[in-house]
């Protein structure tokens, strides 16, 4: 790779990690093409980027993105995302259904993270899920009313 194209790719990804809250490092060593392309299709419906890039120039990225603390080996792919819960569902579904696919470490808000760390995060409702129980518990109150103004209805029908 030239020297021009590394700093070029240095630059797309410190924007990136610079821009994003979570970004989870992932061993992919032994996937086929189609299920790596299984990843990035599930990543790019939750608007989540997913990249092979190599070790020194992510350090690089990362380090200019102030993100440092965690030494990258080995073949490595890389998962980031502005939901910090919608990177590390992702990473850790697909961990779920591929045994090569091991989540490594990540940073979370721009902090160092480990496994156990993301795989929680993981376990969290997703934004969606969230809004729809914030939906619900506001229309609580107001389906709870017209529950009780139906009963009343019901009962003084049952009267008259």
């Amino acid at each position: 790779m030239l020297k021009s194209k590394k700093a070029e790719v240095i630059e797309q990804l410190t924007n990136s990690f610079a821009n994003t809250t979570a970004v989870v490092i992932c061993d992919y060593k032994g996937l086929t093409v189609g299920q790596l392309e299984e990843l990035r299709k599930a990543a790019r419906a939750k608007d989540t980027s997913v990249q092979v890039v190599k070790n020194t120039l992510a350090t690089i990225a990362l380090n200019n993105a102030d993100m440092s603390g965690i030494e990258i080996k080995d073949t490595n792919i890389f998962v980031w995302s502005d939901d910090v819960i919608a990177a590390a569902k992702i990473a850790a579904d697909f961990a779920k259904k591929n045994e090569q696919f091991v989540i490594k470490a990540g940073y979370l808000d721009k902090e160092p993270a480990d496994i156990a760390k993301i795989e929680a995060f993981a376990k969290l409702p997703g934004r969606e899920e969230l809004l729809g129980m914030l939906a619900a518990t506001w229309m609580a109150p107001v389906t709870n009313f017209t529950i009780g103004l139906d009963a009343l209805r019901q009962k003084n029908e049952e009267e008259a």
